[in-house]
């Protein structure tokens, strides 16, 4: 054995000989004789997917079909050659038997197809051609293909090349008058060229079909984070301007209170330091999220009673659509509000993207515990005139995740009349009257504009931001 490095000291076309040589003795000596069954067909075609019941069963079996077809012809062809003589039923055997090996050791199978050329020939009539008589000739030619169809284009073309050294000597030790070598080699080779370039087409469909797999979950995942990055920057907007709001709270109170004891003083400091501190640590966590050309909104974030508004402009688009209101309406957090905004005017959207012409109904229940939403439109009245949409399904998966976060449940899909319809029921914590609002008790008044953190007077202006300093910033 050389030493570590001496096949690179070597050059390149040692290095490629001995790898040629290792290939060889991998794919047509190693394990040469090993069991290896052919596969049945897959019947998911065109043709064999029609198919039911013991024909779909018998289907499978085809390629084992025409592979013993093919050999007994050349089994025939042998017999019928050799004529009257003793070696016709050896030889047509003999022609048989590679072509057979091919359905379980392909490897071994041509082989033993050199071999039994090779005998054939010497049993055969003197008269016949040479090193292939024609049933040997067309047994090859089976063996070949079959064997390069079941292994690698690399094996294709060893066989080739042990094929023509085969021919090349027997000609040159024996020599004949009518030698058929480069018959053999030419058909040989156009035959093997076809498997390879079926070999080389599917390992591309393979890989195009694993890239296509890839990059429909890339894109999928692509599309949650960025359904994510908005909700983040959304909550990010309605969680800063809360958060200021409580700093402003925490810095005017000891100023409507009389004479002030310390403690509280010193405890309206702690809450005031505290919502600062939370809301730098949200600038910072959550500002990685926003883009660098994305601006905070000048308007306050849309809630449940600018549905109207949401509706009208859906009607301008061409859209019918109706709206009813169930239970008690009451003002629920910011975050719900927003989600369930979001949600309806995503399903309005698909409505018109999906059902061009179709009505749609939106229905709010104001129930105990939560929301219930229910969006449903029914089918288009000119399927023709849908498109596919570039942007299909990612609505959903945003639905789907506003959902997720906010602990709620959400069910999807088509209705018996053609239409869809998206229901969705988010919970809501009840939360208990604050003290300042019962009655009996005096509230003191409070500066515009820095109260109503969750109601529709704390979204009158623009959602702001707190400083060091404690003064509203835009």
């Amino acid at each position: 054995m050389p030493p570590d490095g001496a096949h690179e000291a070597r050059g390149p076309e040692f290095r490629l000989a001995a790898g040629a040589l290792r290939g060889l003795r991998q794919d047509l000596f190693r394990d040469a004789f090993a069991y290896r069954p052919m596969p049945r067909m897959a019947v998911d075609g065109r043709i064999t997917g029609r198919l039911n019941g013991r024909a779909r069963e018998y289907a499978s079996w085809t390629p084992h079909a025409l592979v013993v077809a093919a050999g007994v012809l050349a089994m025939l062809i042998t017999w019928w050659d050799g004529g009257d003589g003793a070696g016709s039923p050896v030889s047509a055997f003999l022609t048989l038997l590679p072509v057979l090996m091919t359905l379980v050791r392909p490897a071994g199978a041509f082989w033993l197809s050199l071999g039994s050329t090779a005998l054939c020939s010497a049993l055969g009539s003197a008269w016949g051609e040479w090193p292939w008589l024609p049933g040997s000739f067309l047994a090859h030619l089976v063996v070949l293909t079959v064997v390069a169809l079941r292994t690698r284009p690399r094996t294709a073309a060893w066989m080739w090349v042990l094929t023509a050294l085969y021919g090349f000597l027997a000609e040159g030790v024996w020599g004949h008058y009518d030698a058929n070598s480069g018959p053999m080699l030419v058909v040989s080779a156009l035959l093997l060229l076809g498997v390879t370039v079926r070999h080389i087409r599917r390992q591309a469909q393979q890989e195009v079909t694993a890239q296509q797999t890839v990059t429909a979950h890339e894109r999928s995942r692509r599309t949650l984070l960025e359904e994510r990055t908005t909700i983040a920057r959304e909550l990010h907007d309605v969680v800063a301007h809360h958060m200021s709001v409580v700093a402003i709270q925490a810095e005017a109170a000891p100023y409507r209170v009389e004479n002030p004891p310390p403690e509280l003083e010193r405890a309206f400091v702690t809450i005031r330091e505290n919502a600062v501190a939370a809301l730098t640590e949200l600038r910072r966590v959550l500002g990685v999220v926003r883009a660098e050309d994305y601006e905070a909104p000048d308007a306050p974030q849309p809630t449940l009673a600018d549905i109207d508004a949401l509706l009208a402009n859906v009607r301008d688009a061409g859209l019918r659509v109706e709206k009813a209101v169930t239970g008690a309406v009451r003002e629920l957090p910011q975050g719900v509000e927003l989600s369930a905004y979001r949600m309806v005017q995503e399903a309005l959207s698909n409505t018109l993207r999906h059902a061009p012409g179709a009505s749609a109904r939106v229905e709010i229940a104001y129930v105990l515990g939560g929301l219930g939403l229910r969006m449903v439109n029914g089918p288009a009245p000119e399927p023709s005139l849908v498109k596919p949409s570039p942007g299909a399904g990612h609505g959903i998966t945003g639905m789907r995740e506003r959902v997720s976060m906010l602990d709620g449940e959400m069910t999807v899909g088509p209705t018996g009349e053609g239409g869809y319809e998206v229901a969705v029921f988010l919970p809501v914590a009840s939360v208990p009257e604050p003290a300042d609002a019962r009655p009996g008790r005096t509230v003191a008044p409070v500066a515009p504009g820095a109260g109503g953190g969750g109601g529709n007077g704390g979204r009158g202006g623009r959602d702001g931001h707190i400083g060091d300093d404690g003064k509203d910033r835009a």
